[in-house]
């Protein structure tokens, strides 16, 4: 009951405290096949006069979902490198998307631990202009998904990407990152990487460097370990490292060829003639196969091992039946093999030979008194040096 006394006024303060701060609304315009992308910024969400000295070097970590649901919708995604950078809300918004949502951000301040909430209205539309049927897909192996969520590195990469394409206006339609699609995570050494997708649409054609790129040829290239065909210039490079070998392209130009919709019927097959049904299922009996099927397998078992009791138990021979069964000529061999034995071993315990030093102990285990190393008359040399 003490420790609960103890936590009621911090527990008041803290609603007091969440009371105090309002919660702020954003209302937000996505376009439908476009990429979104909202910064979570630090000062949008602590912007007091007290806290805006320890912005820069403040910890501070979000947490984003639908209104009304524990996640963020299935086309948005959330991303945040490290508590001290900011964070981003990003995605494509599908067809079927389109309308009014709700996404609560609460952001959490790690030193102070201030919380405020942020509400961001969501109205997706259809976008106007028109279509972007010519697209294109690249993998940047030199930056991380949060490096080109920015406007300023995704305006520099369309820059450097129009030298490649047709004239004409390009646009980011999604942008994901090589983790999300399979791509392994890499090793903790500086200069490496994630990579991230990034798709783009134009209402131009295609280049011919970009068809050659995606071509049949470039591709045998690239499974044997070279470098695709490029006929022109890499625009991109150095500031955007592009693997070549993973750039698919996707002309929406030409309509696909529609699969015939199948209707649905009734759910009654066609009169077959040839077809003819049992009215009624005759009865059977199942007592004498479940028994054939218990009973016979048991039997076997049963059979199989009175024999091998009768094998091992009543076939045994003894030793004297085998004696018995021995000629005395092969009896008295193996007598005196045994007795020579016998008489070797006791001539070799009375011989005056010493025991080897690796044999004899260091010490009396029972007094304790150390033995000293005999000489072995064995190492004694037979003739000696005479000056």
């Amino acid at each position: 009951m003490a420790a609960l006394f103890l936590w009621i006024p911090l527990l008041v303060a803290l609603r007091v405290r969440l009371g105090s701060t309002e919660a702020q609304q954003t209302t937000l315009y996505p376009l439908v096949g476009r990429i979104f992308v909202h910064t979570l910024d630090h000062a949008t969400f602590f912007h007091p006069p007290e806290d805006t000295a320890t912005l820069p070097s403040a910890s501070i970590t979000y947490h984003a979902r639908l209104q009304g649901h524990p996640d963020l919708p299935r086309w948005l995604r959330y991303t945040q490198r490290s508590p001290s950078q900011p964070g981003f809300l990003y995605g494509t918004a599908t067809p079927g998307d389109r309308g009014r949502q709700i996404i609560e951000v609460t952001a959490y301040n790690r030193d102070t631990f201030d919380t405020t909430q942020q509400t961001l209205v969501l109205l997706i539309q259809d976008p106007e202009g028109s279509r972007l049927p010519y697209q294109a897909e690249f993998l940047v192996r030199s930056h991380d998904v949060e490096e080109v969520l920015p406007s300023t590195p995704t305006s520099r990469f369309l820059m450097a990407l129009g030298g490649l394409w047709e004239p004409g206006e390009l646009q980011v339609l999604n942008i994901t990152s090589a983790l999300d699609c399979g791509g392994r995570v890499p090793l903790p050494i500086e200069g490496r990487k994630e990579g991230v997708y990034i798709k783009v649409g134009s209402a131009s054609p295609f280049s011919t460097c970009l068809k050659m790129v995606a071509s049949p040829d470039s591709q045998a290239r690239c499974a044997q370990g070279q470098s695709p065909l490029l006929s022109c210039y890499d625009t991109l490079a150095p500031h955007f490292r592009i693997d070549w070998c993973n750039v698919s392209l996707v002309d929406k130009s030409v309509p696909a060829p529609e699969d015939e919709v199948s209707t649905l019927g009734d759910g009654i097959l066609e009169y077959d003639p040839f077809f003819c049904p049992p009215t009624e299922a005759t009865a059977r009996d199942f007592l004498t196969d479940a028994l054939v099927t218990l009973l016979v397998p048991l039997l076997v078992a049963l059979l199989l091992t009175l024999i091998l009791a009768y094998v091992m138990c009543c076939r045994r021979e003894g030793r004297l039946k085998r004696d018995l069964a021995t000629s005395d000529i092969q009896m008295v061999h193996h007598s005196t093999i045994h007795g020579n034995t016998e008489e070797l071993r006791q001539m070799a315990d009375t011989r005056e030979v010493p025991r080897p030093l690796s044999t004899l102990p260091m010490f009396n285990v029972r007094t304790g008194e150390r033995l000293p190393p005999r000489v072995d008359s064995a190492q004694v040399p037979l003739i000696l040096d005479q000056h």
